[in-house]
This record gives C-alpha cells, sequence and structure tokens, in this order.
C-alpha cells in the first residue's frame, strides 16, 4: 500500500470518528449508532462516486475529440508522455482560469478546465496545467483530495444537521450542550485542516512532476501567474466553485476573497513560493 494509499484510509478513519463524535455528543449513543452507519455508508459513496459528485458540483460537463479537438488532443498527449490512460476530459462553462482532476485512480480519472483558462492561457500554459493535473492522477492522489472535499461537506452538513435537529439523549447522563456547540464549530474546522495538511505538500509535488511531463516547468510556472492574477484580482469566484472543493482546484478559486481568512484556511501552498520552485526546476533542466 502506498502512502496516497494510507492517507485514504486515514481520512475514512477519521471521518468516520468525527461524525460518531458529532452524533455521540448531540444525541447519545443513539446519535453515535447512527452517525457509525452514516459514516460507513459516506466512506463507500465517497470512494465509488466522489468524482461524479466532484464533476457535477463544479459544474464540469464532458466533452470528446470531435466537441474539443484541441484540448483533447493535447491531454492525450500529455498522458501518453505520463504513461496514463486517457482520461475524461471535462470542460466548465466559466470565465475564471482553472483546472482540477478528480477520480478513485488513474483507469477511472478526469480532468476539468474551465472556458476561461483556454482563452486566458496559451497553448504552453495550457500544457503545464494539465501536466500538473495529469501529474495528480499519476500519483494517485485524486482519490486522497477527493475524498477530502467530500468529508468536508459531510462533516459540515452533519454539524448543522445535529444543531437544528439534534439535542435529545437515551443516555442516563444527557448531553453536554457546551461541548455540543464547539463540536457544531469545530467539526467543519477540523475537516478544513485535514484538507490543508493534504493539499500543500501533494501541490509541490505535482508541480514538480508535471513540470517533468510537459517537458518546461517554465510553462506550468507561467500558467500559474496569470491564474493566480485573475483569481486574486477577480471580484466574483467560479459561480459552481464550493468552500469544500476548493484544494481540487490548481489554484483556491476563493483566494482573492477574505484574504486574512484565506492565507489562515488556505489549501494550497503561496503561488510565488510555487512559481520559484518550478523556475529553479528549469534552471536544473536547462530549459527556458
Amino acid at each position: 500500500m502506498n502512502m496516497n494509499n494510507i492517507k485514504t484510509v486515514m481520512l475514512m478513519v477519521l471521518m468516520a470518528v468525527i461524525m460518531m463524535l458529532i452524533g455521540g455528543l448531540v444525541g447519545g449513543r443513539t446519535g453515535l449508532t447512527i452517525m457509525l452507519f452514516f459514516s460507513i455508508a459516506m466512506n463507500i459513496y465517497s470512494y465509488w462516486c466522489s468524482d461524479s459528485l466532484v464533476l457535477r458540483w463544479s459544474g464540469a460537463q464532458e466533452v470528446t475529440r470531435e466537441q474539443a479537438p484541441q484540448l483533447y488532443d493535447l491531454v492525450e498527449k500529455l498522458a501518453s508522455r505520463a504513461g496514463l490512460p486517457m482520461p475524461r476530459v471535462c470542460i466548465i462553462d466559466a470565465d475564471e482560469p482553472n483546472a482540477f482532476a478528480t477520480g478513485r485512480n488513474p483507469e477511472h480519472a478526469a480532468v476539468a478546465v474551465t472556458t476561461g483558462i483556454m482563452r486566458v492561457l496559451d497553448y504552453n500554459e495550457i500544457s503545464g496545467v494539465l501536466a500538473h493535473e495529469l501529474a495528480h492522477v499519476k500519483n494517485r492522489d485524486i482519490l486522497t483530495s477527493t475524498i477530502a472535499s467530500m468529508m468536508a461537506t459531510v462533516i459540515s452538513y452533519a454539524a448543522q444537521f445535529f444543531m437544528f435537529f439534534g439535542g435529545s439523549s437515551d443516555d442516563d447522563d444527557g448531553v453536554n450542550p457546551i461541548a455540543a456547540i464547539a463540536m457544531m464549530i469545530l467539526a467543519p474546522i477540523a475537516a478544513m485542516l485535514i484538507q490543508m495538511a493534504i493539499s500543500r505538500s501533494r501541490e509541490y509535488e505535482a508541480d514538480h512532476d508535471g513540470g517533468e511531463i510537459c517537458g518546461n516547468p517554465n510553462y506550468l510556472a507561467d500558467g500559474l501567474e496569470k491564474i493566480e492574477y485573475y483569481v486574486t484580482h477577480s471580484p466574483e469566484t467560479l459561480p459552481d466553485a464550493k468552500p469544500a472543493t476548493a484544494n481540487m482546484y490548481i489554484v483556491n478559486p476563493f483566494e482573492g476573497t477574505g484574504k486574512a481568512l484565506t492565507k489562515l484556511f488556505s489549501t494550497h501552498p503561496d503561488t510565488a513560493d510555487r512559481i520559484a520552485r518550478l523556475r529553479e526546476q528549469a534552471r536544473e533542466m536547462r530549459v527556458y
């Protein structure tokens, strides 16, 4: 079992534990039992269906070679260079440039780009971005990030549900209302912190490997510079983007909103640092 598979299993266990804590604090033994079975069901669903759900959440539509020939051919070329099977290719109708990959393994992967990225970036820059996303596929960390997104969403909804509809217990000691309120506040934060821990390290790895796949790390660095500029200067975010899925994108789509809070809970490393590392990698590869 590789490290990313271990991370995925740990995430599933953490999801079950947090859900059971929420259920136990608010609903006693009954709540704990309900959330145990619910978390098992959600873990099974997350493994098999989370990629389809993330694509639907983001408004991504799968396209064929006939519908987007240049994009499809580029993905096919890069996938072949990376030694990967051809993933599904999806497009999000949105002006802001961004992209992500999802799927439970390389055989069931998908890459999605916005219409904005195809308008703003040139061919080489798009190849760098797609190479980064295919690096996520090759490193088998797309399942981990997808489950992290699902986990954050489910825990947040569960906390809100018990806040409004919970409150009774069949235990003799009843419910500690202070502990219950604390869990309602801390559970979504815990899910967000888990996303942060996973996302920051994997982005550096995908940048490095993506630079090798596309043949020139400067392509990705130039693409990141443009995406970062548009994200931080645009008054609006991606219309269908959700905070729970922010870790999926190559650049956090919410980076331009709530600056102080964004930095505190950022799911990505600093873009300037990523670009500097890519420039250094390009110098080492002697490409310009």
